[in-house]
This record gives structure tokens, sequence and C-alpha cells, in this order.
């Protein structure tokens, strides 16, 4: 009897073990599978701040080409003053150009 209570005891043992590492093994498949999960979710997430930054970079091109364009405009709009003043000096010089050529043809 001593020695069926033994194999007995064995068997469960063995039941006992083979439970524990069946509970192991899914226990580490199931942390694979998290770890993995996060690894991707960690190199999505790179994958998006390279994004953010290149889209950046780009809003940071056009903002400079905008800048450099209303430096050109303000330029511009100066030029066109000063020949706005000009303009107006020839027509009033033309007014009495006029007046004194419609004076002398009296």
């Amino acid at each position: 009897m001593a020695a069926g209570g033994a194999a007995d005891a064995q068997a469960r043992f063995g039941h006992s073990v083979k439970g524990l590492l069946t509970e192991k093994v899914t226990s580490c498949g199931t942390d694979v599978i998290a770890l993995t999960k996060q690894v991707l979710k960690g190199s999505r997430s790179a994958e998006l701040l390279g994004q953010a930054a290149r889209n950046m970079v780009m809003q940071e091109d056009a903002i400079l080409h905008s800048e450099d364009s209303l430096r050109k405009m303000a330029i511009i709009t100066t030029h066109l003053q000063y020949q706005q003043e000009a303009i107006q000096k020839n027509v009033e010089q033309s007014s009495n150009l006029q007046d004194q050529l419609n004076h002398l043809l009296k």
C-alpha cells in the first residue's frame, strides 16, 4: 500500500507540476503578446511623431515663404506710393501748364 500511496503522491505531484508549468507558459505567452502590442504601439507612436515633425517642417517653410512674400509686398507698396506721389505732382504741374497755355492763347 505504501508503494501505491507513493505512486499516487508522485502522480499528483506530476499533475501539479504540469499544471504550474502550463500556467507559467500561458502567463509568459500572455506577457509576450502584451509586450509585442506595446512595441508595436511604440513603433506607431514613433511613426506618428516623425510624421508630425515632417509636417511641422513643411509648415515652417510655408511660414518663412509667407514672411518673405510679405516683405516683398511691403517694398512694392512703398514703390507704388512713391509713383503715386510723382503722378499726382505731374498732374498738378500739367494743370498749371494747361492754365498757363490757356492764358497765353487768350
